[in-house]
C-alpha cells in the first residue's frame, strides 16, 4: 500500500486517494493513472480557489473607444462600480476606435487585468476590412453588457404609417426612395441594409458624415428614409417633423415606448441593435471570467446605472459568456451575409 503524505491543502484529496489505492487494482499502471488523475484534480481545485481570492492585486485596465462616445460612458459606470467592489483602481484606458483596443488585448496577459469594453463593430470588423486577430477565436466574452436599438424614422412627406406601407411602397417604386446613412458598417447603415435584404426591396443609400448631418438630410427631405438612434431624433418625433414607424430591436423596447419591433410591424425576425460588451484575453482562467461576470452584471443592474443608459438611448441587459457567445455568433450569421451581398467595405 501506498502512503500518503498529510497536508492541510489537499488532506481530503489524501484521503479519497488512499481509499482509491487500497483497492484491489490489478497492475501498477492502473494504481499510476489513478494517483495521477486525484493529484490533478487537487491541483486544479486548488488553483481556482487561489485565482478568485488573489484578484486584483493591482489596478486593473478597460480598453475601449475615444472618450465621448455612449461605448466610453458605459465603460466608464462599469469601472466605477468595479473600482468601489473590487477595491482596486479600474482605469479606462480610451483607444481610436477599431482595430487598436482589441489588437492590445489580445496581446495582454489573461489574467484578468486587461479588459476590453467594444461594441458590435469588433466582431463584424472581419466582414469590412483586414483585421490582425480573430475578434472570435482571439478573445473570450464575459458579458453582453448593453443593447442600443434604433428607430425606422420617415420625413412627414412619405406616404407611409408602418412597416407593412413602406415595403409597399418601396416596392412598388424600386430606386425611388433614398435612406440616410453614417459611416459604412455603421449601425445606420447595416440596420438598413438588412432591411432591404430581407425585404427585398431597393431604398437607395445616401451617406452623410455622422449621424447629425443624417438626421438634418431627413428633416430638410433629401432623403426620405432613417435608421438613428432615438437620441438623435425623439425630440424631433415629439414636434412632429419626423415619423416614428418601429423600433429595431427584437423586443419592445423602453428606449421607444409604445412603438412597435419591425419585426411584428410587418418584417418577420428583423433584428438590428449595437450591442456591447465586455472580453478578456484568451486562456483566461474560467474561474477569473465567471467571477468577472458577476461583478460587472451587478454593476449593471444597479437602478442608477439603468436610468443613466436609459436616459442615452441604451438598455442594460447583463448576461452570461454563453449567451453573448451564441449572441455574436448570431449577429455574425445574419449581418455577414448581408455585407457580402452588398459589396460593403471600410479599407
Amino acid at each position: 500500500m501506498v502512503r500518503l503524505v498529510k497536508s492541510s491543502a489537499s488532506c481530503e484529496s489524501n484521503r479519497f486517494a488512499a481509499r482509491v489505492l487500497t483497492m484491489n487494482f490489478k497492475g501498477k499502471y492502473v494504481m499510476y493513472r489513478c494517483l495521477k488523475s486525484v493529484l490533478a484534480l487537487s491541483v486544479v481545485m486548488f488553483y481556482g480557489t487561489v485565482d478568485a481570492r488573489d484578484y486584483p492585486t493591482r489596478p486593473v485596465r478597460i480598453l475601449t473607444s475615444p472618450v465621448g462616445g455612449s461605448t466610453d460612458l458605459i465603460a466608464r459606470l462599469i469601472a466605477q462600480s468595479l473600482t468601489s467592489s473590487l477595491g482596486q483602481q479600474v482605469i479606462v484606458d480610451n483607444r481610436p476606435t477599431g482595430i487598436i483596443p482589441g489588437e492590445i488585448v489580445v496581446k495582454a496577459p489573461a489574467d484578468g487585468y486587461t479588459m476590453l469594453f467594444h461594441g458590435s463593430s469588433l466582431w463584424m470588423m472581419q466582414f469590412l476590412q483586414k483585421v490582425p486577430f480573430d475578434p472570435v477565436n482571439d478573445l473570450v466574452p464575459v458579458t453582453l453588457a448593453t443593447s442600443t436599438p434604433t428607430i425606422v424614422v420617415l420625413n412627414p412627406t412619405v406616404p407611409a404609417t408602418t412597416i407593412k406601407e413602406l415595403i409597399a411602397l418601396a416596392k412598388a417604386k424600386p430606386g425611388s426612395l433614398n435612406y440616410a446613412s453614417g459611416a459604412a458598417g455603421a449601425a445606420s447603415h447595416l440596420g438598413a441594409e438588412l432591411f432591404k435584404y430581407m425585404a427585398s426591396v431597393n431604398i437607395v443609400r445616401v451617406p452623410y458624415k455622422g449621424q447629425g448631418p443624417a438626421v438634418l438630410g431627413l428633416l430638410g427631405g433629401e432623403v426620405q428614409v432613417g435608421f438613428a438612434s432615438t437620441g438623435s431624433v425623439s425630440g424631433h418625433i415629439r414636434a412632429g417633423k419626423l415619423r416614428a414607424l418601429a423600433v429595431t430591436s427584437a423586443r419592445p423596447s423602453m428606449v421607444a415606448p409604445g412603438l412597435p419591433t419591425v419585426s411584428d410591424a410587418g418584417l418577420p425576425g428583423y433584428k438590428s441593435v449595437t450591442d456591447a460588451g465586455m472580453f478578456v484575453p484568451l486562456k483566461t482562467p474560467t474561474q477569473l471570467v465567471t467571477f468577472l461576470n458577476h461583478e460587472i452584471t451587478k454593476a449593471l443592474s444597479k437602478a442608477d446605472v439603468k436610468e443613466i443608459l436609459l436616459r442615452e438611448g441604451t438598455e442594460t441587459v447583463g448576461s452570461s459568456p454563453q449567451e453573448f457567445a451564441a449572441s455574436i455568433k448570431a449577429e455574425m450569421a445574419s449581418l455577414g451575409k448581408v455585407i457580402k451581398a452588398a459589396g460593403i467595405r471600410t479599407e
